[in-house]
């Protein structure tokens, strides 16, 4: 008998702890909504990048995240989760032939999307890692990208 109060007594303390208790705790991270995928052909390739070196051309070698992500709608989301504190720049690729590459005509104009972190454009030629930087606290960060063709 005392061991059927003791049990009651367990479930009844744990039947008022709020939920909340046992809820997992969200993750900080560096969480990225890309809107504007012309359609659901392919996969979306999100690179993290934390210094200049091969930033944007040679994101499958020189990111320090890839994430490759099946488009759902015309909309995909990336979230890079465990991320120490620093300066950031994010490149996204819609590659609609699945190839791990933007490919180009012969002019060098894509042919596929790509958009930048803070909408870093240039004129001529890729933004640079400074223009598409964004600082990272360790907390989280929430970017919207859009792609252009």
């Amino acid at each position: 008998m005392r061991v059927f109060c003791v049990v009651l007594l367990a479930v009844l303390v744990f039947a008022n702890l709020p939920a909340a208790a046992f809820a997992e705790q969200d993750c900080p991270g560096i969480h990225v909504k890309i809107l504007d995928i012309r359609n659901s052909t392919g996969t979306v390739a999100c690179a993290l990048f934390e210094s200049p070196p091969g930033f944007p051309a040679e994101f499958l070698h020189s990111a320090t995240n890839v994430m490759i992500i099946k488009i759902r709608k015309s909309q995909a989301r990336c979230d890079f989760m465990d991320i120490p504190p620093g300066t950031y720049a994010m490149v996204v690729i819609h590659d609609e032939n699945m190839n791990g590459k933007l490919d180009t005509n012969a002019l060098g104009i894509p042919k596929e999307g790509y958009g930048f972190s803070n909408n870093a454009k240039k004129w001529l030629g890729t933004p640079s890692f400074a223009a598409a930087s964004f600082s990272y606290d360790g907390e989280n960060v929430d970017l919207t990208m859009s792609l252009n063709y």
